[in-house]
């Protein structure tokens, strides 16, 4: 097992994307601190799996769109594992509005999430692991569309495309601490988010015809990465962005 005696923390791992890392880094071998909203529905299930795996798991609620809770998420997740090695920003949140139509509040919402969230999470992870004089790995959960157009989502756009330059920034800066940041970019993946899509024969019959491999991704097709990045395996790896998303990327048209 690759992340033997690791800890890591998923945001946003109640269900979809970030349950699938969480169960996949627990099968490799780590513990795993589960974060949500809500920790008394979905996230239960993902504790399940976590402790079929055979690993420690532990529920931490909080809303890292609140800069304090973000912190205070860490704070906790280290104070149930007894700290930190590995953190998987991957909570995120989208809202669909034509730009001339965006309301304020989504915006705040989706920026929150998104942007702010990974921000001062993974500020408070960082601290912790400087204290401690540790080496670690931060993994941001992105999108394709963090570089393809996404009409009628200019904040989710606008929220991933930082994500891409945090991410390069980051990796220069905590470089010398030993601290690799890297970014997966899922593209058409199966999961709640996309249920409107999914609801939408016609439209998955067109979106099948752009993606090379001809099928939407599953989560499991994330998760396999993370672990990758996660591990020893990925020790020369940083300031990365990787694209699971069967080719849709180049083969795209709106």
């Amino acid at each position: 097992m690759r992340l033997e005696g690791k800890r890591a923390l998923i945001t946003g791992s109640g269900r979809g994307i970030g349950r699938a890392i969480a169960v996949r880094l627990a099968r490799e071998g780590a513990d795993v601190a589960i974060n949500d909203l809500n920790v008394q529905g979905d996230a239960r299930e993902t504790l399940a799996e976590v402790q079929t795996a055979g690993r420690r798991g532990v529920l931490v609620q909080a809303d890292i769109g609140k800069a304090e809770q973000a912190r205070q998420l860490v704070e906790e997740a280290i104070r149930q594992l007894g700290g930190l090695d590995i953190l998987v920003n991957n909570a995120g949140v989208e809202r669909r509005a034509a730009f001339v139509d965006v309301k304020e509040a989504d915006y705040d919402l989706v920026l929150d999430v998104n942007l702010k969230g990974t921000f001062f999470v993974t500020q408070a992870f960082v601290r912790h692991l400087r204290a401690e004089k540790r080496p670690g790995r931060v993994i941001n959960i992105s999108s394709v569309h963090e570089e393809m157009p996404f009409p009628g989502f200019s904040t989710y756009c606008l929220s991933k495309g930082g994500m891409q330059l945090l991410t390069r920034d980051l990796a220069v800066e905590l470089g010398p601490n030993g601290i690799t940041v890297n970014a997966i970019a899922p593209g058409a993946i199966a999961t709640e988010i996309n249920r409107a899509l999914l609801d939408d024969r016609p439209r998955v019959e067109r979106l099948l015809k752009q993606i090379p491999l001809g099928r939407m991704g599953k989560p499991e097709d994330v998760a396999g990465l993370a672990a990758f990045l996660a591990s020893d395996d990925a020790d020369y790896i940083t300031g990365s962005t990787y694209y699971v998303d069967g080719g849709l990327a180049w083969n795209y048209r709106e």
